[in-house]
């Protein structure tokens, strides 16, 4: 009950939740943006920058969830609320590891501090993973599943 009020919030905000247009060029769009991001993060890894591996690691994993909201038909520029509203149409488990990498951005680009090799190897890997998923998820969404998805969130608004 709790997320739920943070989602009435959410929609409150200037900048927060709202239904528009469902948009399949759009969420097409942010995939496509999604996984140039994560080729970049491989390069940044290869030139031995973790901090940027990390920041562009998180934002590769935002813009394939955000793929998922622009394919329903929901506007977001504030993103604990657009991790927030797929946390609670998807469930938490699809929402664990950009939360974490998040935490790990805001950490590296805010106080230098920057996870080892091998964690920020193993957050990539877990990107891939993610971005993997929601490229799937939203390619294969169709429009039954979408109009549900649509209702769900209206009714949490």
């Amino acid at each position: 009950i709790m997320k739920n009020n943070k989602l009435g919030w959410c929609f409150g905000l200037k900048d927060g939740l709202k239904v528009v247009e469902s948009s399949e060029t759009l969420a097409k769009s942010y995939l496509k943006e999604a996984k140039s991001s994560l080729e970049r993060a491989e390069k940044n890894f290869k030139d031995n920058d973790l901090l940027w591996t990390t920041v562009v690691i998180y934002y590769a994993e935002y813009y394939a969830l955000y793929s998922f909201l622009q394919r329903i038909g929901i506007k977001c520029e504030n993103h604990f609320c657009s991790i927030l509203a797929v946390s609670i149409l998807l469930g938490e488990e699809k929402t664990d590891t950009i939360n974490r990498h998040k935490e790990k951005r805001i950490d590296a680009q805010y106080y230098m501090k920057v996870g080892r090799e091998k964690e920020v190897e193993n957050m990539l890997w877990e990107a891939k993973i993610f971005v993997s998923f929601f490229n799937d998820f939203v390619l294969n969404l169709n429009e039954k599943e979408i109009k549900l998805y649509r209702e769900k969130i209206k009714q949490l608004k």
